[in-house]
């Protein structure tokens, strides 16, 4: 059965961090739709001000954050002791579990193009360690076709595998396609399947999707993706549904209000972090 777009969105320009510009894709208002990726964040600039300021040092609980740069560079800080570099085409990995504080510093190049998603964790995995993962070139297959080519960044394609999440199964491809050239990408049938199209419009399920807009899809075995008469650059994610509630209050989402409280108390009361390395200098 073949898929279809049951919705689509394009998202809003907003400033976070420090003060960085980004179109916040998804968020609060399509935790259902989208369920298990709470967030996506799109960056596209050749202007340096618009992200130089960067993320200062803050906490996550409860979920993965997965930023993929695919220009630029993206230098990951965190309160476990790691430091480090991702950039032109590289993915941090970063699971938050019980809590750890991080910052995200974004240099200036000649243009700054990624995403970042929130992946949410199960309500069973939601107090795991915190655990950091850079997946760098080397490490991102990248498989060539007729139609373009297909960067495996994580998960599985067709008995190739990448970086296997511990939490929730998810897949997650770039997918390069030729002008005019379309694929036909297989999936499982109830997987959680959206689309980015980062660059050019695309046809997704036989509709016209311009560029930045995510998509999520029906139910099926199936769906045609193809170029219009020009390059497309079309993120593929497909992961399980979680169907829990979500209690989300900015960088903590949790499955209850109290759970949220308790993690508020705990940045108050010094108690947040429960791995003790608190490096942040």
């Amino acid at each position: 059965m073949e898929r279809r777009v049951i919705q689509q969105v394009r998202g809003y320009r907003t400033t976070d961090g420090a003060g960085v510009s980004l179109v916040r894709v998804l968020g609060n208002r399509t935790v259902q739709v989208y369920d298990p990726i709470l967030m996506l964040d799109s960056f596209d600039s050749t202007n340096p001000d618009d992200y130089t300021a960067g993320f200062p040092m803050h906490p996550h609980r409860g979920i993965e954050t997965i930023s993929y740069v695919y220009r630029g560079y993206m230098t990951h800080k965190d309160s476990l002791g790691n430091e480090d570099t991702i950039g032109d085409g590289e993915v941090q990995w970063m699971t938050a579990g019980s809590g750890i504080m991080h910052e995200e510093k974004l240099p200036a190049a000649e243009r700054l193009l990624g995403v970042q998603l929130w992946l949410n964790l199960p309500a069973k995995d939601k107090m795991s360690p915190p655990a950091y993962h850079s997946i760098k070139n080397a490490d991102i297959e990248e498989i060539y076709f007729d139609w373009g080519k297909l960067r495996l960044m994580a998960g599985e394609f067709e008995g190739r595998k990448g970086y296997m999440s511990n939490y929730l199964p998810l897949d997650y491809y770039d997918l390069h396609l030729n002008p005019e050239a379309s694929v036909i990408m297989n999936t499982e049938r109830e997987r959680s399947v959206m689309l980015f199209t980062l660059l050019g419009d695309a046809y997704i399920g036989g509709e016209q999707i311009i560029e930045k807009t995510a998509v999520k899809l029906s139910s099926g075995d199936r769906v045609e993706i193809k170029a219009t008469d020009k390059r497309a650059q079309v993120l593929f994610v497909s992961s399980k549904r979680l169907d829990e509630p979500v209690a989300w209050g900015g960088p903590i989402v949790m499955n209850t209000k109290e759970e949220l409280n308790k993690a508020f108390d705990d940045l108050r009361n010094g108690t947040f972090l429960k791995d003790k390395i608190a490096y942040l200098g």
